[in-house]
């Protein structure tokens, strides 16, 4: 009997004996077979040794989501390399920050400024058609896999820095282990269950870790992982999730906003899609009543999570239809629970800050001692404590139930108000889409935004129906869209910047 994987590359390799023939992973119309992905990341792994990564080192791979990136991230890991990826977009001084952060042996990328900012610096630099070249060149045997020099890899050790970046600072690296990364795929597919015969299509990016455990999921369960790109979040993804089989849809509230408007303006079904899976942020119950409707099979299955822990909690299926606002329980395996300031557990009802404990919590960030030990609290004799910056409370059955960020939760006539609860009621406003709010910030007074077919003194007086007065902010901004992030999220730092030239938007 072959031994339970304890190395990321194992993972794929365990299920490439299991299921060699089935379908893996497809982008761009090119589809590899399980065998076929093992094969590819054995020799991308033999080539990034003959490029020169030594065991521990780290590798910077900024590519478009393609088969050749998911043989990448099985191939640094067993190359013994630590891995991370970076959203093609990623340039300029935010690239640089990296270079200098993570100090990487090689940079993968085709673009001609990420490739200067490294060859000033010395890095090593090649193109993804140099590592496809050996990848997919079968004329030769097939490698073993390049044996790491020194000591063997452990599950302890790390095998994927991921960068996120808050409002205003420079990115920082949360540093994941092999068993850490292992835990949480093992974890999240016991509630999920991927199935062998699904097709998980995928819109996230892999530089985005709710897009990255796809892949992983996939390779532990035998799925298809169709990776999308982000063109195909247009009008023909109806037809897309229709004609390709689609089966599971992970999904950010963006991308299931807009295929629910879709398929309500086409009238299109997707009789195959059973499962639908959201994490990032709160999912509107509109949109989530849209999707069913037009989908007769789809279970949902909300989920909390922060890359610092990958995920906390997860609804059983249509649990949102029993406990409206709850993101679920905890993964099997961990502890998720809330403390006051002083760090004290506080009992059921009650709000304060969540907290995350289990062998999922991450390493910590890479080269941050300071920031390592303000979120991560260690009590002797127990795994690290992941004190997470969000709020929330649980219930008597220990489900959770987020209220918002630390930085999204302010005060308003001298009582605290959520983000997210304001945004909830701006999104009941008929004619409303989409909704965020911009907290106050010094003399600015909180801002709403909303995208529809709606006024903004509509909507503002529209709210008062829903919420208290006082949680409504004073002004509301009508855009043609929300800006979003690489990862589908709202982009804070970009409202920030249409707040400023906003008129009077300071009195």
């Amino acid at each position: 009997m072959r031994a339970e994987p304890t190395l990321l590359h194992d993972l794929l390799y365990a299920t490439a004996e299991r299921l060699p023939g089935r379908p893996a992973v497809s982008a761009d119309g090119q589809t590899l077979r399980h065998a076929e992905l093992a094969a590819a990341s054995r020799r991308a792994a033999a080539q990034l040794v003959r490029l020169g990564v030594r065991p521990g080192e780290r590798i910077v791979i900024s590519a478009p989501s393609s088969v050749l990136l998911a043989a990448l991230v099985y191939a640094s890991s067993q190359a013994g390399a630590v891995f991370s990826l970076l959203h093609e977009q990623v340039g300029g001084p935010q690239f640089e920050h990296i270079l200098d952060d993570c100090e990487p042996a090689l940079v993968i990328s085709d673009r001609p400024q990420q490739r200067a900012a490294a060859e000033r610096r010395g890095v090593r630099v090649t193109g993804c058609a140099d590592i496809a070249a050996h990848a997919f060149d079968d004329s030769g045997p097939l490698p073993a896999g390049p044996a790491p020099e020194g000591p063997p890899r452990l599950a302890v050790d790390p095998v994927c820095l991921i960068y996120t970046s808050g409002t205003t600072a420079l990115p920082k690296a949360v540093v994941s282990t092999h068993g850490q990364v292992l835990f949480a795929v093992r974890a999240i597919q016991q509630v999920l269950g991927y199935r062998a015969e699904d097709v998980v299509h995928s819109p996230l990016p892999l530089s985005f870790d709710y897009g990255l455990y796809q892949l992983f999921l996939g390779g532990l369960s035998g799925a298809l992982v169709r990776l999308g790109q982000p063109s195909e979040t247009g009008p023909g993804l109806p037809a897309l999730l229709r004609d390709s089989g689609a089966t599971v849809l992970p999904a950010v509230p963006s991308v299931a906003g807009a295929l629910a408007r879709l398929l309500q303006r086409s009238g299109t079904v997707l009789p195959h899609l059973r499962l639908l899976t959201n994490t990032g942020a709160a999912m509107p119950k509109e949109t989530l009543d849209a999707l069913r409707a037009a989908c007769p099979r789809l279970r949902v299955q909300l989920m909390y999570g922060l890359t610092e822990c990958k995920r906390a909690t997860v609804m059983p299926a249509d649990g949102d239809l029993v406990r409206p606002g709850s993101s679920g329980l905890p993964l099997p395996g961990t502890d998720v629970f809330v403390v006051d300031d002083a760090g004290r557990r506080l009992p059921h009802g009650a709000v304060g800050e969540i907290t995350v404990r289990g062998p999922h919590v991450m390493a910590g960030y890479w080269r941050r001692p300071a920031l390592t030990a303000e979120r991560y609290v260690r009590e002797e004799g127990l795994f690290p404590q992941l004190r997470t910056g969000d709020y929330g409370w649980l219930d008597e059955e220990g489900y959770l139930y987020v209220s918002g960020r630390r930085d999204d939760l302010y005060k308003a006539g001298g009582f605290r108000v959520g983000a997210a609860e304001v945004e909830a009621a701006a999104r009941r406003v008929p004619g409303v889409q989409s909704a965020a709010v911009l907290p106050p910030h010094e003399e600015r007074p909180a801002l709403l935004f909303v995208t529809g077919d709606v006024g903004g003194r509509q909507v503002l007086e529209g709210m008062r129906e829903q919420i208290e007065e006082f949680k409504i902010p004073p002004r509301c901004l009508v855009l043609a869209e929300l800006p979003l992030t690489g990862n589908g999220k709202v982009d804070r730092k970009a409202l920030g910047a249409l707040a400023a030239e906003v008129p009077d938007a300071r009195h």
